[in-house]
């Protein structure tokens, strides 16, 4: 229910005439805040809710949350946000942005950008792309590189509390049945007991910080070209000071659950590649169960406060909840090695069957021609000299694969390996790192005719694979001894070359 200040102020913002403006003023509405999108400007108010997570009954609360909302995401999202406008009431009682007025509410004044450009709304069109997802990815990994570090808490300590609010979020809603919820509670609290140490020791390590603590596809935006992370948890310091990885694990389940999983394989493995969070693979589906979880019963809470599409709210709660469930399942470490000469598709396949091997968000991908750029200090699209490919560089390269599979192996994770694997000793190699770990492995040798590689890599884009023509003539000269891996056609579709693997 509106208080009778945030009903006028509600009308003040609603009105064309309130900024010098005619036509109709655009208003959004969403579980704790009301946008109102003017010309070139959009106002954002907060809803006078009390809830367990968030306070905002009083006009001085949320001037405050409006002050820490510009603050806490001019980081992520330069030049978006422009400051904060008060809504004060004359003494004749009419409202106006300033003055001497009691103060009746605040509002987020930003720059106004198109709708169109909302990550989610370029989902519902189709136009999410391997590398704006690669572009969101690395931004996401420059603001947690800067993020504070808070040491609060122990890492399992932290999650704990996520847990609880989640519990009371749920105790708010009749969506779901008690002992469904005990159930889902127990499991969490199950999980948390396996992860409790290696979530301490992330602590410990400076991985927990002040995060961004909303990160979804609906709180990223493309503006002048680049991506933008906006609408930061500003009130409540607890749920946004966080696990890195599990800040990350929004924008994987709300990816996942929309049906993009390669996305959120991608996603995953790109952050992955540009920070030092390898040790915290194996957390991504528990961190996205607890994310589904928080979905689940906001969702809810929106039934309970009387929407008018009560009924679609309920499927969608229902879908988190069932998600999270899920996400809490049991997996089994594997690894995959995928080898062939350059142009016959490994890395093509390996991103497409990445998705569908271990527990959601899928397998990590180790790769050789990533590895080397990251030895080198460059970004994966640098073309690298002949230097780097000499003979001992690619030795270290090889063994380097080999540990961090064994690594995530170890963990209890599931590897896609991706590299020539010309050489029976690097053949042998990623092998080894299965055997130690008495984890499934399956070696795959994709191969076509000569013509068909050469066209492949005469068509290549800049990428990270340094293969010209010339790389290639030199290894069908140096055709590889028998290989004892299964064999597939590489002119074959991904998706046929994908289940085969599967098999």
């Amino acid at each position: 229910m509106l208080t009778e200040d945030q009903s006028d102020a509600v009308a003040f913002l609603s009105d064309p005439g309130t900024y010098g403006l005619q036509g109709e003023v655009e208003a959004i509405e969403t579980h704790i805040s009301r946008i109102f999108l003017v010309g070139d400007r959009a106002f954002k108010m907060k809803r006078a809710v009390k809830l367990p997570y968030v306070d905002f009954s009083t006009a001085a609360v949320r001037r405050a949350a409006c002050e820490k909302e510009v603050e806490f995401n001019a980081p992520g999202a330069p030049g978006l946000y422009l400051g904060i406008r008060e809504i004060r009431r004359a003494p004749d009682g009419t409202l106006g942005f300033g003055g001497e007025g009691r103060l009746v509410d605040a509002v987020v004044e930003m720059v106004r950008f198109d709708q169109a450009q909302l990550a989610d709304r370029m989902a519902l069109a189709g136009q999410l792309t391997p590398g704006l997802m690669t572009d969101i990815a690395r931004m996401i990994a420059r603001f947690h590189d800067a993020a504070p570090v808070a040491h609060a808490g122990g890492g399992a300590a932290n999650i704990a509390a996520v847990l609880s609010i989640n519990e009371a979020g749920f105790a708010t809603s009749h969506v779901f049945g008690t002992e469904e919820v005990q159930a889902l509670a127990l499991k969490f609290r199950d999980r948390l007991a396996v992860h409790a140490a290696r979530l301490d020791r992330r602590e410990t390590a400076g991985k927990v910080r002040r995060c961004h603590g909303d990160l979804h596809l609906r709180n990223i935006c493309i503006l002048d070209g680049e991506p933008r992370l906006f609408d930061c948890i500003e009130f409540n310091d607890q749920i946004a000071t966080v696990d890195t990885l599990y800040d990350l694990a929004f924008l994987l389940m709300d990816l996942w659950h929309r049906g993009f999983r390669q996305f959120a394989n991608l996603v995953a493995n790109r952050y992955l590649d540009q920070t030092d969070n390898e040790d915290g693979f194996v957390l991504l589906p528990f961190f996205m169960a607890v994310r589904a979880a928080v979905r689940a019963h906001v969702t809810a809470t929106q039934v309970e406060e009387g929407s008018s599409n009560a009924d679609a709210l309920i499927r969608e709660a229902r879908s988190y909840f069932s998600l999270a469930g899920e996400l809490l399942g049991d997996g089994t470490p594997a690894l995959v090695a995928i080898g062939g000469l350059s142009g016959s598709g490994k890395t093509t396949v390996a991103d497409a069957l990445a998705p569908r091997l271990g527990l959601p968000p899928g397998a990590r991908i180790v790769e050789s021609d990533r590895i080397r750029k990251a030895m080198h200090g460059v970004s994966a699209e640098t073309r690298l000299p002949a230097t780097a490919y000499r003979p001992e560089v690619s030795e270290t390269v090889y063994r380097e694969m080999a540990r961090r599979a064994g690594a995530i192996l170890g963990d209890g994770g599931t590897v896609v390996a991706d590299a020539v694997f010309d050489k029976p000793a690097h053949r042998e190699m990623i092998e080894m790192a299965a055997r130690l770990h008495k984890a499934p492995f399956a070696g795959i040798w994709l191969e076509t005719a000569a013509g068909v590689l050469r066209e492949r890599v005469a068509a290549r884009r800049a990428g990270q694979s340094d293969a010209d023509l010339a790389v290639l003539d030199l290894q069908l000269a140096k055709m590889p001894e028998a290989v004892g891996w299964r064999k597939l056609d590489a002119a074959q579709p991904v998706q046929a070359l994908v289940e085969q693997v599967l098999e």
